[in-house]
């Protein structure tokens, strides 16, 4: 789909009622739908083109251990942001999964950008804009995202949040996630096929 006609498109706010409640099927839900933030310069947004689901009870997951100062935001209810820094060089954010209490999350892994693209370019230090968002610590980084975001009810009325459009997502494609040690089988990554902005190598991408 050409950014041009997706920014055409009304992005309504996402209610957290249509989100489903299982992780995994959330991770899959999510593809297609908008990232938005809202900053005093304009808005910056994206398509949302690649997930990960990190289940409860997943051993590779952030929220494994149970809930620490860090990591809390995971045990709300879905649809909140978790965000945490990474490899000390990057921020990822996550999407609360589960009901109050139990700790899941989607890892929001990669977006078409639609609005603020030039915004998005000045952050990122590139004019590239398949390179803008296209992986999790890019993201974060193209959109201003870091822990001052970790908590922020993506279905409330802020600047950071989750829209939708009447736009369906194309084919949506599944395989193991990305970079992990644990739990490395499980097929919990999500995308949609043939789309230039997803992450990973070109044989988890097709």
């Amino acid at each position: 789909m050409s950014t041009s006609r997706i920014a055409t498109l009304r992005i309504r706010r996402l209610d957290r009622r249509e989100l489903p409640s299982d992780t995994a099927q959330l991770a899959r839900y999510l593809i297609g739908k908008i990232l938005v933030r809202d900053a005093g310069q304009g808005r910056m947004s994206g398509r949302i083109v690649e997930t990960e689901a990190y289940v409860v009870g997943d051993s590779s997951g952030h929220a494994f251990r149970g809930p620490t100062p860090r990591n809390r935001s995971l045990f709300l209810r879905r649809g909140h942001a978790y965000v945490y820094f990474i490899y000390g060089s990057c921020y990822c954010l996550n999407v609360s999964s589960e009901s109050p209490g139990v700790g899941a999350g989607v890892l929001l892994r990669a977006l078409e950008p639609i609005d603020g693209i030039a915004f998005m370019k000045r952050r990122r230090g590139t004019s590239r804009p398949r390179d803008l968002a296209r992986g999790p610590g890019r993201l974060a980084a193209a959109l201003g995202i870091d822990r001052r975001y970790d908590g922020v009810d993506l279905c409330a009325r802020g600047s950071l949040w989750l829209g939708g459009t009447a736009q369906p997502a194309g084919a949506i494609g599944e395989s193991v996630r990305i970079g992990l040690t644990r739990e490395v089988d499980r097929v919990l990554r999500f995308y949609e096929r043939g789309n230039p902005f997803v992450s990973g190598p070109k044989r988890l991408r097709t």
